[in-house]
């Protein structure tokens, strides 16, 4: 007989964690029969742009409405205009991409270090054009993708920086100590409830330095308005609700300790995983893998909101691992370039993206086709973590 199935994230064990303050807390917002844009939000905005690093924090209903908003307050604000090119990574989830064509604006997909699986500095500078305007850095599996190349790149070519912090909240970068969030110009992060720091439902925010960037996202997401009935703006309702704003803000209290957690079980998966068929980084075809010392370091200030592994038999060691009790998830199956969306003749594909199926990424390819997402999470137990460690080795 098996021993009980292993989640691959057990929702319901990490919010029991906090059940107590998240019941009080949700009490507290009925209590006071105001639910949207009230104190629950405000108090949790102040403490976010806190702990975050930034003078300012908006909140907005989810991660992808966070990016839009950016991109479209830089619009309103004429920094960019319909056509302009924001260079991505191209293997990030779809989201990203998402809110670049929304705007009618450009992608321009850059595949990503085989090392740090995030967006390769080395190849963004001969990806820019006279129409690029921003580069969007993804911190992808809670791993920091801001690197001094492409702050510099970013100053030389007047370009705004803009981190899709989705997957990372709390992680630092290396060197430098601030926060992912705080690092460019502004900063999309997601709540989803699988996030590092998830609410009970869908929720996002920005954070950002810049006053008037700050000024229009408030408005667009409140359709359009800084005053009740007069509208600015042609704007969107993308606004966090209270009690999502009150349960986001008793979480942010332990996040720091959850994500310790996660190094913890990080490490272990690191030291301990020898498998060739199983590697914690993909395979460069120069390098065949980092050494537990390379990977130990590259991973120190990540914040492991997904731990992939890859294997070129990724399906059939998803199927051992399920067999034997552990679920898995992969990020991503699909490619964004290769998503029905974005094909040439696909009614739903845009002016601004309709080139993207024509591409040829081979990096972002094999990772999308290697790449398995093992649990790792603050409510494994050790005999957990012993368990999948143990099942990995044993693949063969």
């Amino acid at each position: 007989m098996l021993p009980p199935m292993i989640k691959y994230l057990d929702l319901k064990r990490i919010n029991a964690c906090y059940d107590v303050e998240i019941r009080d807390a949700i009490s507290r917002v009925l209590d006071s029969g105001w639910y949207l844009r009230g104190e629950a939000t405000r108090q949790f905005e102040e403490h976010y742009a806190q702990y975050i690093g930034t003078r300012h924090c908006i909140g907005v209903a989810n991660g992808l409405d966070a990016l839009t908003l950016i991109l479209r307050a830089y619009m309103e604000m004429g920094v960019m205009h319909e056509g302009d090119e924001v260079i991505v990574p191209a293997n990030t989830y779809i989201a990203s991409i998402l809110a670049i064509t929304e705007n009618r604006l450009k992608p321009v997909l850059v595949e990503p270090s085989p090392d740090t699986l995030q967006i390769d500095d080395s190849l963004i500078e001969q990806a820019i054009t006279e129409r690029t305007r921003a580069i969007m850095i993804v911190h992808l599996y809670g791993r920091c993708a801001y690197t001094d190349r492409i702050g510099d790149i970013c100053r030389r070519h007047n370009l705004k920086l803009i981190e899709d912090n989705a997957q990372a909240h709390g992680c630092r970068a290396p060197h430098w100590g601030a926060l992912t969030g705080s690092l460019g110009s502004a900063a999309g992060h997601s709540f989803y409830p699988g996030k590092n720091l998830g609410a009970l439902g869908d929720a996002g925010a920005v954070t950002t330095d810049d006053d008037e960037l700050a000024d229009v996202v408030r408005a667009l997401g409140n359709y359009g308005s800084h005053q009740k009935y007069v509208h600015d703006y042609q704007g969107r309702n993308s606004r966090i609700d209270e009690l999502q704003a009150a349960i986001l803000d008793v979480k942010l209290r332990h996040l720091d300790a959850d994500n310790q957690r996660r190094k913890e079980i990080a490490a272990r998966y690191e030291r301990e995983i020898s498998n060739e068929q199983v590697t914690c980084l993909l395979a460069a075809s120069e390098k065949p893998f980092l050494s537990q010392r390379e990977a130990v370091s590259l991973n120190r200030d990540c914040v492991y909101h997904i731990f992939p592994v890859f294997s070129p038999r990724r399906d059939e060691l998803r199927r051992y691992l399920l067999d034997n009790g552990v679920e898995t998830q992969i990020h991503y199956p699909i490619p964004p370039h290769q998503q029905r969306c974005y094909q040439i003749n696909s009614p739903l594909s845009s002016v601004s993206s309709s080139s993207l199926s024509s591409l040829s990424l081979p990096i972002t390819e094999r990772i999308h086709r290697e790449e398995l997402s093992i649990p790792c999470h603050q409510a494994l137990t050790d005999d957990d973590v012993s368990r999948i460690i143990s099942l990995l080795n044993a693949f063969k």
